[in-house]
C-alpha cells in the first residue's frame, strides 16, 4: 500500500506535536522542585504537580548535589531534610592535642532560588564551612572539655552554620559529632587515669565500708555495755530490795518474838536480857562442841547474863 506525501507530513506533524506536548509538560513530585530559566534568566520555581513550560526556551537550572559521596549535577532540587556524613578531619585542641573528628550535618533547602544562585557548589561549601567552624570551636577547648562537651560543641556548631548558610537558603537543623579519636598515646594515658580513678574509688569505698563497720561495731559495744550496766543495776536494786525485805521480815519476826517473850516473862524481866541470855547459851554450846582448846574471855557484863539465866529458871519454875 502506497502512503501519500500528505500522510507522511501529517504523521510528522503529529509526532512533533506529541514531542512538544511532552517537552511542555513537567510533572514535579512532592517535596521536590525545579528552577526554570527562560532564555538564561530566572523565570519560575515549579511547584509539585503538572507544570507547563515553553520547550527549547525554558529550561531547568542544574544544581550540584552530593549523592553516595560523589558530587553530581541535577536539575531537581530535593526539599526534604538531608544528611551529609563528612570524612574524619584533623583538629587541634587548646592544649595542643591533635585528634580526628567526623560529623553528621542535617540540613534542609528552604529557599531554592538562593540555593541555586547564591552559591555555586552548595555541598562543597557546606562541607568546608563545617570543617573550618569545627576547627575553630575545638581550638577553644581543651582535650577533657572536648571529650565531655559534645552537646555544647553540637549546639555551637549548629548555631554558627545556621547563621552562615541562611543566605544560601539553607536551614541547619542538627549537627552531631560521630567519633572523636585522640592519639594512641593519649588513649593509653586516659586508660591509666581511668584505672587509677577506679582504684581510688575502690579504696574509698573499702575505707568507707570499714569505717561504717567500725562505727556499727562501736555502737553495738556501747549498746551492749549500757545493757549490761542496766542489767547489773537492776540486779543490784533487786538484790538490795530483797535484802531490805529480808531484814524487814526478820525485824518483824524479832518484834513478834519480843512481844511473845514479853507476854511470857512478864514485866518483871527485861525481854532484851532474855534474848541476850539465849545468845550466850548458844555460844557456850558451840564452844563446848568444839574440840580445839580455846581461851574464852567473859566480859564484866556476863553477870547480867547469869542474872538473865536465873530469871529464865524462875520463869520455868512458875510454869
Amino acid at each position: 500500500m502506497d502512503i501519500s506525501f500528505g500522510t507522511i507530513v501529517l504523521i510528522i506533524i503529529v509526532a512533533l506535536a506529541l514531542i512538544l506536548v511532552k517537552k511542555s509538560l513537567i510533572i514535579i513530585p512532592q517535596s521536590e522542585t525545579k528552577i526554570v530559566e527562560r532564555l538564561g534568566k530566572y523565570y519560575a520555581t515549579l511547584q509539585p504537580g503538572i507544570n507547563i513550560i515553553i520547550p527549547f526556551i525554558d529550561r531547568a537550572k542544574e544544581i550540584v548535589t552530593l549523592k553516595q559521596g560523589r558530587y553530581m549535577y541535577s536539575n531537581t532540587i530535593d526539599l526534604r531534610e538531608q544528611v551529609y556524613d563528612f570524612d574524619k578531619q584533623n583538629v587541634i585542641t587548646k592544649d595542643n592535642i591533635q585528634m580526628q573528628i567526623n560529623a553528621l550535618l542535617y540540613f534542609q533547602i528552604v529557599d531554592p532560588f538562593k540555593a541555586v544562585y547564591e552559591i555555586s557548589n552548595l555541598p562543597n561549601a557546606i562541607e568546608k564551612l563545617t570543617q573550618t567552624t569545627l576547627r575553630n570551636i575545638i581550638g577553644e577547648l581543651e582535650l577533657d572539655q572536648t571529650l565531655t562537651s559534645r552537646d555544647t560543641i553540637n549546639t555551637k556548631l549548629r548555631a554558627v552554620l545556621d547563621d552562615a548558610t541562611n543566605k544560601w537558603g539553607i536551614k541547619v537543623n542538627r549537627v552531631e559529632l560521630q567519633d572523636i579519636t585522640p592519639p594512641q598515646s593519649v588513649l593509653m594515658a586516659m586508660e591509666k587515669q581511668m584505672q587509677a580513678e577506679r582504684n581510688k574509688r575502690a579504696t574509698i569505698l573499702t575505707s568507707e565500708g570499714e569505717k561504717q563497720s567500725a562505727i556499727l561495731q562501736s555502737e553495738g559495744d556501747k549498746t551492749s555495755t549500757i545493757n549490761r550496766a542496766e542489767a547489773q543495776k537492776q540486779q543490784e536494786i533487786l538484790k538490795a530490795e530483797g535484802e531490805a525485805q529480808a531484814r524487814i521480815r526478820k525485824a518483824e519476826a524479832e518484834a513478834i518474838a519480843i512481844e511473845k517473850i514479853t507476854e511470857a516473862v512478864g514485866k518483871s524481866t527485861n525481854p532484851a536480857n532474855y534474848l541476850l541470855a539465849q545468845k550466850y547459851i548458844q555460844m557456850m554450846e558451840e564452844l563446848a562442841k568444839s574440840k580445839q582448846t580455846k581461851t574464852v574471855y567473859l566480859p564484866f557484863e556476863a553477870t547480867n547474863m547469869l542474872g538473865s539465866i536465873g530469871g529464865i529458871k524462875e520463869l520455868f519454875k512458875q510454869e
